[in-house]
């Protein structure tokens, strides 16, 4: 009984979407134990019930009688002016409507005959014009099953018995959530089976609404519904269209980085020989992609080649940069080559920009690697090397004079570093505090949280009557005493979502921007001057060498000097990591206007609680791997963890073997993570992949939305990625 009355429901709603031997035709397949007894049912039903007539048909049926009720009035007119006239035709009327009822209660049965038979015959014609159909077609019930399909649909799934069968079992990613809801009615999207694409349509039909479009038939109110599916193949479209794609035009721009050092480190009969070898690599490299290689300059090259093979540079992840340091014939200084590529622009000239755009960001992060940007994103490559020291500082020279224009045109100077500011950073800020004052303009310094590593420094400016009181602001107040003729300079820190206050950027027009951070993709873009060099030490070395430039006569109180040599210091690690020949001019610098060594070591001594913590994180850490350790830094009882974290991270790496240190600190609600390597692993790479940044040996990033335990998963999932992908070792 179960069975008769699903297969009742499912006749009838059929009946009303197919046509009724359709429907007959598809219950045979799915339940043919009942489908005899309900060939016999549905036809004493249609004996038994009052079948009615709608539309047109039943006005034409009926013509007939309404024409003998006018018969009717025009006879009683007749009585009037002749009663024999008027008896004919009473008796013609009689005769008239004797043939009218008979007709109906004897013919009628035999026209609805005769259109349920027109009916059948014209679903037959629609089932075979479905079945032989070319788009593959079919229907589906509530429950995402098949209850009938056509020949075209059975070619695209391979299988001719198919009913019954959910469709997620062909298409996975058909699933009963996608289906259109009945505030949708239609859904539409893509998916493939087998080497095909195709788009997928389904229609929601309401099995209601279907029987109260019945014509004949009446039944209850139904309930449920049917799925029409139509795939469409678009195979050959999209093969064409990626071809298409693959063959649009992408520039490059391949830049040597170290090109004078290079050649300086020669004989300079071998000069030539060694500028022929390296163009002969760059050539030969860009030609087996088939692509375009023409020297612009002495160091410049300018490359054309196809997205394509571009994808196959990148799967390969850039070999010119490794294959270009095998390069020697005596050189002291290995080559490295920057590549900044840039496609799928809008024009080709847009192409050319991103190109720009994209060796601008390879060479500020340190050049040795490849950077690929589109309009989406940006992909970043190499990048194993350290930036090798620029010997010259004229550099250094024109960056200084043209911050001296740029704060003389302005009324007043707002200096900002990042959130949680380091030593570093409050250095670095003192040190364009006394640039402005000596260009006799007012400067103020933002700083929000001050940590317990700055707090020493701060001190020794608060209460002291050379300098003012609204020396150092809040947020809040520099956004109420900001305008557009004052210039905001930021220091330590190229990534707007990380300075103290990101809306100081909107309101003034006038940014200079200096760093020794590695850019990523979130930049300071509108930035009047922009100085940021990788290869520095600190931001303290930076300002350190333009106070050399910027004016004759600058004068550095003791209290800066020890700032700036203490940033140096802190970012340094006591001078151990990312020091060159001009780290140690700028400390000698300083050193000469009043820097004293042991006032700032005292300055940064350790209390009980901190030494502790930093112990247990060491004491705690994990070897992941062989070469990384992972750990985590207690927050409790420290007012500045995260420091306590970083120098964790530092100890870490003393131990034999370490390739790279990650600590974790959890603080304010928000996990902060530390990464430090020395020089076989780039760890500003791994964090970037985790949405922070940083240099080669010193990153890290941010969580707010995660647990401890879930950034730990993501650091290793990360390097286990890495390694795979040959990025690490």
């Amino acid at each position: 009984m179960f069975e008769h009355t699903r297969t009742r429901r499912y006749l009838r709603g059929c009946v009303n979407v197919q046509g009724g031997e359709t429907a007959v035709c598809a219950a045979e397949k799915n339940f043919p134990g009942t489908v005899l007894f309900f060939r016999e049912k549905m036809g004493t039903d249609m004996k038994k019930k009052r079948v009615k007539l709608k539309g047109r048909l039943r006005i034409y049926m009926q013509t007939s009688l309404y024409l003998g009720l006018l018969l009717v009035l025009v006879d009683l007119g007749i009585y009037m002016l002749d009663a024999r006239a008027g008896f004919l035709l009473s008796c013609f009327l009689v005769l008239y409507f004797g043939m009218i009822f008979y007709l109906m209660l004897y013919n009628r049965p035999i026209i609805i005959n005769e259109l349920v038979s027109f009916a059948t015959q014209y679903g037959q014609i629609q089932k075979e014009l479905l079945r032989e159909l070319d788009v593959p077609y079919a229907l589906l019930d509530e429950d995402g099953k098949i209850i009938w399909h056509n020949k075209a649909f059975s070619r695209v799934i391979h299988n001719e018995k198919a009913l019954r069968r959910s469709v997620t079992s062909f298409f996975s990613s058909v699933t009963r959530d996608r289906l259109p809801s009945e505030e949708e009615g239609v859904a539409e999207f893509e998916l493939s089976y087998g080497d095909s694409e195709y788009e997928a349509k389904f229609t929601r039909i309401s099995l209601k609404e279907a029987a109260n479009d019945s014509d004949i038939i009446e039944d209850e109110e139904y309930k449920g519904c049917l799925f029409a599916m139509y795939l469409f193949d678009e195979t050959a479209l999209k093969i064409a269209l990626k071809e298409n794609d693959d063959q649009s035009l992408a520039v490059g721009l391949i830049y040597l980085d170290n090109y004078d050092e290079a050649l300086e480190s020669v004989e300079e009969v071998r000069r030539s020989l060694l500028i022929a070898l390296i163009d002969r690599k760059v050539n030969k490299y860009v030609s087996s992609f088939d692509g375009i290689c023409r020297k612009m300059e002495k160091d410049k090259y300018l490359a054309i080649l196809r997205k394509k093979a571009v994808a196959q540079m990148s799967e390969k992840r850039f070999e010119i940069l490794d294959d270009v340091k095998t390069v020697n014939i005596g050189n002291e200084m290995a080559v490295t080559i920057s590549v900044g590529i840039g496609l799928d622009g809008l024009t080709y000239s847009q192409n050319y920009e991103f190109s720009r755009a994209a060796i601008d960001m390879a060479l500020g992060r340190g050049g040795d690697q490849a950077v690929v940007k589109t309009p989406e994103q940006i992909s970043y490559y190499g990048g194993k090397s350290q930036q090798v020291e620029k010997n010259t500082r004229v550099k250094a020279r024109v960056k200084a004079h043209a911050l001296h224009e740029i704060i003389t045109s302005r009324d007043r100077v707002l200096i900002m570093g990042h959130k949680l500011g380091d030593v570093d950073c409050f250095g670095a800020a003192i040190g364009i505090y006394r640039i402005a004052k000596a260009l006799d303009r007012r400067a103020q310094i933002v700083i929000n949280e001050v940590s317990t590593s700055v707090q020493p420094l701060m001190e020794m400016f608060q209460n002291n009557r050379e300098y003012e009181p609204d020396m150092f602001l809040k947020s809040q107040q520099a956004v109420e005493i900001a305008e557009s003729n004052m210039v905001l300079i930021v220091v330590d820190v190229n990534k707007p979502s990380l300075t103290e206050c990101p809306e100081l950027l909107k309101i003034c027009k006038s940014i200079v921007v200096l760093d020794h951070h590695r850019q990523g993709t979130e930049r300071i873009e509108n930035a009047t001057l922009s100085y940021v060099e990788a290869y520095a030490s600190s931001t303290c070395e930076m300002v350190s060498e333009i106070l050399q430039y910027i004016d004759d006569g600058v004068r550095i109180r003791v209290e800066e000097a020890d700032c700036m040599y203490a940033g140096m210091m802190i970012d340094t690690n006591n001078f151990l990591t990312k020091t060159g020949v001009r780290t140690f001019e700028a400390a000698a610098f300083l050193r000469r206007n009043g820097a004293d060594v042991t006032r700032v070591r005292k300055l940064f001594r350790e209390n009980v609680d901190e030494y502790k913590a930093k112990a247990d994180a060491v004491r705690q850490a994990e070897i992941y791997r062989n070469y990384y350790a992972i750990s985590t830094c207690t927050s409790e009882g420290l007012q500045s963890p995260t420091i306590v974290g970083a120098q964790a991270a530092n100890e870490l790496l003393n131990i034999k073997g370490i390739k790279a240190s990650f600590v974790l600190t959890e603080y304010q609600g928000r996990i902060y993570v530390s990464a430090r390597s020395i020089d076989e692993a780039n760890v500003q790479v791994v964090m970037e992949r985790m949405g922070g940044g940083g240099h080669m040996n010193m990153a890290g990033c941010q969580f707010s939305d995660k647990k401890i335990p879930e950034v730990i998963d993501q650091i290793k999932q990360t390097l286990d990625q890495m390694i795979e992908e040959g990025e690490l070792k």
